[in-house]
């Protein structure tokens, strides 16, 4: 029996995420082998957004609310990692879900793969090497700490550095205090 037949037989001819029984197709839910416990039936509307994620119509996502509950693993995955994307975009009602939802730690660890294979841009430092969390860096020029009412000196090693949501700034403590720092200004040491 093929994958389709064997999906539309599980979902009882209807999307699992969003019950639409209309332009089926197998969604491979990454990252995947070609087997049915990998992969889930899904409408061209739910396909298209989970394709390309910047068409997302957050009021079809509601749907979310019965499909976690599925018993399917592949489906249950799809849930969270869709729930988790509209809650970073601030929808509240997906982090409620999200609270709520139940998964095997198997299964946790399948959905969470996606947020290791973050597409995020690198934090660069001056000569364009990339750095990490933790890393040790160099301020490379005098810097005026705002609110802080003190200058950071060029050569003050920043030790343990956090990375932050914009790539192109790093945290770090200078003197005592927490301070944001440009990512150009330092060099990795």
């Amino acid at each position: 029996m093929s994958i389709l037949n064997t999906l539309t037989e599980r979902a009882n001819n209807q999307c699992e995420l969003c019950g639409s029984n209309e332009n089926l197709s197998v969604y491979e839910v990454p990252p995947a082998e070609a087997n049915s416990d990998k992969c889930i039936l899904v409408c061209s509307t739910c396909s298209s957004q989970l394709e390309t994620p910047e068409s997302i119509d957050v009021n079809h996502w509601r749907c979310l609310n019965d499909s976690m509950w599925s018993q399917v693993p592949a489906v249950q995955v799809v849930s969270w990692r869709m729930l988790k994307k509209l809650a970073s975009m601030g929808e509240t009602w997906a982090q409620d879900q999200l609270d709520m939802m139940y998964m095997e730690d198997e299964v946790r660890q399948w959905a969470e793969m996606s947020l290791a294979d973050d597409s995020r841009e690198p934090t660069l430092d001056s000569n364009g090497t990339p750095l990490q969390a933790g890393d040790n860096v160099v301020l490379i020029k005098d810097l005026d700490v705002k609110g802080g009412g003190f200058t950071a000196k060029r050569g003050t090693a920043v030790r343990g550095i956090s990375l932050s949501d914009n790539p192109l700034h790093i945290e770090g403590r200078v003197n005592g205090q927490r301070i944001v720092i440009i990512a150009a200004y330092v060099k990795k040491s």
